[in-house]
């Protein structure tokens, strides 16, 4: 590939994982590991065979020479210097934009290269061809996948992302151990190593937790003086200044995601393909089978009311589902969320309810998961676009369920009792309580089972050799990533990862700041302070901890954004009400001047909260102006070409190149 040529050995980024063999095969080039090998060199790889202490492993590296031929076949669309998003062309390569770190190919799409290639191995033989495994006959077909065929066998255990080391261990320098940069990330590196959705979810915790210093003082202020009477008025104005600042960091968010997009060079046609597998990931949505695109060709009007009819008929199915969701949420979790709003009330003691707190907290997970999994199943049946389309209303339906279990023992206490005191515990504990032990379980539950896996293998292994009294030591770095637990989520791995419990925990958080932020200013601080972590974790997590993560295409936050906003409206209410009970203590609920202006602040900041986005582009001036230049540079180039075309002459992108 003219001008690119890569001087550095290609990094290995995928493993293959073989159980470790019995009987060692007489004739190598019928034994499964042999021939996976001698397969894998034949489509381009560089390969490296490891022997572990539990299992072979088989490591493949990718020279772009390799990658560029799969984009190609894949007809992988990729930014040009010029802005248009075209099919990737192996002699063309100077023609399209290169990655932050200098790469031609995003980790997205050499993953994609990689799986295009990895399961493309079929057997182009005539006849089949027998295979050996530990004595075993395999018989691999003609026209079948290899790979397919040996994980149905049991024989490939697993195909996963490996870490690049060296990236790896700049990264933990420059991120996961720069404690004193605070909200600093390198985001570029961050989306060059995980790709662009855990790049976009460290870029909105960072700006999330920079923004919060904000409130964070105004919360502290209003804690630690005492303004007497003046509260009545000091607490109406923080909850106006909250609701601005909540409301202008969704706008700022949009428009740092939108110069993010023109910064990263992010084609929309890298997302999820049919064409490829992915990994553990389940296909389940419903696509226009192509019965019903021969229709349309064949007759366009009935072809039309075919598709109206499947149109409509999905959107039925969506709205059944999430009625399915709303009314289990109400006659199953609301009752049980009661039960346990009431026993926290009539419960004396302290140690008692932090107690029961935590018992609920471990408890609703199992609930959750149940829910979770129905959801998945809901889904299936609903003909989403792809797979972001599938998970964001996958987050939709879950998310209804946290918000019932997270939020509704805090309304009793709010709504029915109106006591400021016991609503403030409430906070305290759920806060401290849920961000604590969230924290504690996502970093040492995934050690805990790594480090299981470890003692399993080292157990097995001496029940082989006998009673050794050896250590066992596992040498192999692709041998310990295997052990490592996946970067899942905690509702299943069929339609999101772990970047579902981690923006989850984001937007819970956001919710009970903000909704309960005249009851308790200082959760602000609270907030601050455990992002200010999380961020840390949360990078050592994905990089000492876990996998490394299958990439996702998605540049943005997707349904989570909705969802923010959504608890912006519910905080405009709910503060409302706080408010009118400062002003109302004797409950008689007499419209006075005080409540008067409550309401008229309530629809004030609810014109606001819908109006604030003519005020606040959601794009940056530069990144329209370099839409429009290239939007003009490509009508140029087309009309340049199609002239050309026309009058008989040879086009070269070298001469119209010029035109940039």
């Amino acid at each position: 590939m003219k001008g690119y040529v890569n001087d550095e050995e290609p990094a290995f980024e995928i493993g293959v994982v073989i159980p470790r063999r019995v009987v060692q095969e007489k004739d190598e080039s019928s034994d499964c590991a042999h021939v996976l090998v001698k397969e894998f060199s034949k489509v381009g790889f560089v390969v490296e065979r490891v022997i572990g202490i539990g299992d072979e492993f088989i490591k493949l590296a990718a020279p772009l020479e390799t990658l560029g031929k799969a984009a190609a076949e894949l007809q992988i669309k990729k930014r040009t210097l010029i802005g248009m998003d075209l099919q990737f062309e192996v002699e063309e390569v100077e023609a399209f934009e290169k990655q932050p770190d200098g790469s031609v190919f995003s980790w997205c799409e050499r993953f994609q290269c990689y799986c295009h290639l990895i399961y493309g191995i079929v057997n182009n033989t005539n006849s089949a061809i027998t295979l050996k495994f530990d004595g075993k006959k395999i018989y691999w077909e003609i026209g079948e996948c290899l790979i397919q065929k040996l994980e149905s066998e049991k024989i490939v255990k697993q195909v996963f992302p490996l870490h690049d080391e060296k990236k790896r261990k700049k990264l933990l320098r420059s991120w996961a151990f720069h404690w004193w940069d605070l909200t600093n990330q390198p985001i570029d590196e961050i989306y060059s190593y995980f790709g662009a959705k855990i790049a976009i979810y460290f870029a909105f915790l960072g700006m999330f937790t920079r923004w919060l210093f904000f409130p964070a003082a105004l919360g502290l202020t209003l804690q630690f003086i005492d303004f007497g009477s003046l509260k009545l008025v000091v607490f109406p104005a923080f909850f106006i200044v909250v609701i601005l600042w909540a409301v202008m960091f969704s706008q700022f968010w949009k428009r740092k995601n939108a110069a993010l997009l023109a910064r990263w060079p992010v084609s929309s046609a890298v997302a999820d393909d049919p064409r490829y597998k992915i990994p553990g990931r389940k296909e389940c949505s419903v696509q226009p089978p192509m019965e019903l695109i021969k229709v349309l060709e064949a007759d366009r009007v009935k072809g039309k009311e075919v598709f109206r009819r499947y149109e409509w008929l999905g959107r039925l199915l969506r709205f059944r589902n999430d009625a399915i969701v709303i009314f289990s949420i109400i006659c199953l979790q609301l009752p049980f969320e009661l039960a346990y709003a009431h026993l926290f009330e009539v419960v004396g003691s302290d140690t008692i309810k932090f107690g029961l707190t935590a018992i609920y907290l471990f408890a609703i997970q199992y609930i959750t998961k149940i829910g979770g999994k129905l959801s998945v199943k809901l889904i299936k049946y609903e003909n989403n676009e792809n797979t972001e389309k599938r998970s964001d209303s996958l987050v939709y339906k879950v998310f209804g369920l946290y918000f019932m279990q997270t939020y509704i023992g805090v309304f009793y206490h709010a709504l029915l009792h109106r006591n400021f005191s016991t609503l403030r515990k409430v906070l305290i504990q759920r806060l401290l309580l849920s961000e604590v032990l969230e924290n504690l379980v996502e970093n040492s539950v995934p050690y805990l089972k790594y480090t299981y896996k470890k003692y399993r293998v080292r157990h097995k292994k001496k029940r082989e050799k006998g009673e050794s009294t050896e250590r066992i030591q596992f040498t192999s770095r692709v041998e310990k990533e295997y052990l490592k637990p996946s970067y899942s989520a905690s509702i299943g791995e069929e339609l999101e990862d772990g970047l579902f419990d981690d923006f989850l925990e984001l937007a819970l958080q956001f919710g009970m700041i903000m909704m309960f932020a005249c009851a308790f200013p200082p959760a602000f601080a609270f907030a601050a302070l455990n992002n200010l972590m999380e961020i840390r974790t949360d990078a050592l997590k994905l990089l000492g901890i876990l996998r490394r993560p299958i990439p996702r295409a998605a540049a943005t936050v997707g349904a989570w954004l909705n969802i923010f906003q959504f608890l912006i409206v519910m905080s405009i209410c709910t503060n409302c009400a706080l408010l009118a009970w400062l002003y109302d203590e004797e409950g008689k609920w007499k419209i006075e001047p005080g409540l008067a202006a409550i309401l008229i602040i309530e629809h004030v900041l609810l014109l606001i909260k819908f109006g604030f986005s003519r005020l606040v582009p959601e794009e940056p001036a530069w990144v329209k102006a370099n839409r429009a230049k290239h939007t003009t540079q490509a009508q140029d180039m087309c009309s340049k070409k199609l002239l050309r075309t026309i009058s008989g002459g040879d086009t070269k992108f070298e001469e119209v190149k010029k035109l940039e």
